[in-house]
């Protein structure tokens, strides 16, 4: 096989840096690993070929710190780097630097990434396609009486938003001019805390719409393809927990308009390598273009799962400068596929972080069922980065057999020390309206405002195994040495406390 790049560097963190390590395995790439303090143990600096630390927890110091980033793929041979989601991802600048020191981003160019970053640039790129869009405002203002004016042209309910970035943050819906003043304020100062930027603008708000992406393939030569739809519309502050492809909401002619009009997006951007075009799908089935976000995406497991391409593989060949494969363009969706995100937090205190070291951890298995995981026994969760833990992916025939194998392999997901929503996941996919597949954005504040999460008893068996083990076992080591950030913990140490003949009867 030949080898695309010498070594790659994961500019990231947790599961998406694991899931990165495991494409370059598979194409016999050797790859580092970045790591902060909070990560010296790490899942993902413990399966890459070599690590380096570049500093504190804090993000700021470490992970979005691309001078020591860019300064680690330099110092230890890399010719590439690969962003993950999150962090640098989405960061112009950074692609930018990387091209100044003749290391490949694997990623768009920073021209496309500050294109469709921007959501009012984007909606007019969008726009010049010929794409519909959700009425909205054509540029950024700060004048109040400028927003005002408008949100009355077009009508309550209104949706303000960032102009950079996603996630939720910098989000607002305003039912009446009453409101409006206070939340734009809000979503000024969480935009600038989020972004640096404080530009928002308004849309009009869709009721009950669902929330559709296309994932689009683009290489430098041209060629650009989609790989299907993932319904994404189960979401709780306006972030996705569980995401499911196909949509039962296409037919297959939605499907491939939908499909054409994001794939003139990407055009429109001069769109290279993995990314994603979102939609709004309203009750009548009309389609409006949301945004495009430049980077992959937490969800594409069930891309992959229902088409068998590995989406990270596809970034790093057309990184490398390869051609898209042209039976890519003949790809079929076979089967269902459901992702449920594996966050630490509380969804009893509203899906709040919840932070500690995993006590206890065992995955579920079986045909159908994949983990793409950041952590083990032992893992700290700290509260300096995003709570997603992992992701549990199943596959199955068909969209039934999908949802009741996801329940099954929830029921045997063990993570004891922290709060997660699986109990609460559990409760939403045996919910009656899920089951129709009559789900939209709003899915969790109209139908699950009473569910209450069920990790009661495993909190009270995480308890007890703690205090077993504060009586059977001897405290861990410490560190033989002062610069021990640099060293690789050996298997022993990861383990956790241990001692010869000693045993819990279960």
């Amino acid at each position: 096989m030949k080898k695309l790049f010498t070594k790659i560097l994961i500019a990231n963190r947790s599961e998406i840096a694991v899931r990165v390590i495991h494409a370059c395995k598979t194409l016999g790439i050797p790859t580092v690993a970045v790591y902060s303090d909070s990560d010296k143990s790490s899942k993902h600096r413990l399966l890459a070929d070599e690590s380096v630390h570049i500093g504190e927890s804090a993000p700021l110091q470490s992970y979005l710190n691309f001078e020591k980033i860019i300064g680690a793929a330099k110092s230890i041979g890399c010719d590439a780097i690969h962003p993950g989601y999150g962090f640098l991802a989405e960061n112009a600048g950074f692609a930018e630097h990387c091209k100044k020191e003749k290391i490949k981003f694997i990623g768009p160019t920073a021209e496309a990434m500050r294109l469709m970053g921007d959501k009012v640039a984007s909606r007019k790129a969008a726009h010049n396609a010929g794409v519909p869009l959700v009425p909205g405002m054509e540029s950024t203002s700060s004048d109040i009486k400028a927003f005002a004016k408008f949100a009355k042209e077009i009508g309550y309910p209104i949706l303000i938003k960032a102009s950079s970035g996603g996630g939720g943050k910098g989000m607002r819906a305003v039912g009446s001019e009453k409101g409006l003043e206070s939340a734009i304020e809000s979503a000024q100062r969480e935009a600038m805390k989020a972004f640096g930027d404080d530009r928002v603008y308004i849309e009009k708000l869709l009721m009950n719409p669902r929330h559709i992406e296309f994932q689009i393939l683009a290489d430098e030569h041209g060629n650009r393809i989609h790989l299907f739809e993932r319904e994404c519309s189960i979401q709780r502050r306006h972030q996705k927990i569980i995401e499911e492809t196909p949509s039962v909401a296409l037919t297959e002619e939605l499907r491939q308009r939908m499909g054409a009009d994001a794939v003139k997006v990407a055009a429109s951007a001069n769109y290279t390598n993995a990314g994603t075009v979102e939609f709004l799908l309203d009750q009548d089935g009309n389609h409006y273009f949301l945004e495009m976000n430049t980077r992959l995406q937490v969800e594409h497991p069930i891309t992959e799962m229902v088409t068998g391409v590995d989406l990270v593989i596809e970034q790093i060949k057309i990184a490398a400068g390869e051609k898209l494969n042209p039976e890519l363009s003949n790809l079929a969706q076979r089967g269902h596929a459901i992702e449920c995100r594996i966050y630490a937090e509380d969804p009893d205190n509203k899906f709040l972080p919840s932070s500690g070291k995993i006590l206890f951890y065992r995955e579920p298995s079986g045909p159908g069922i994949r983990v793409d995981s950041g952590i083990t026994n032992g893992s700290d969760i700290s509260i300096d980065y995003d709570p997603i833990m992992a992701k549990l992916i199943v596959h199955a025939a068909d969209r039934n057999t999908a949802v009741s194998k996801m329940i099954q392999a929830l029921n045997d997901y063990k993570i004891l020390g922290v709060r997660t929503a699986r109990g609460f996941m559990i409760d939403v996919l045996k919910h009656e309206q899920f089951v129709y597949g009559n789900i939209t954005t709003s899915f969790i504040e109209d139908h699950m405002s009473d569910s209450s999460n069920r990790n009661g008893d495993d909190q009270e068996l995480a308890a007890a195994t703690a205090a077993a083990l504060s009586i059977l076992s001897p405290k861990r080591t410490q560190a033989a040495s002062a610069n021990s950030q640099s060293r690789i913990p050996s298997p022993w140490e990861m383990i956790g406390s241990w001692s010869i003949g000693s045993s819990i009867n279960e």
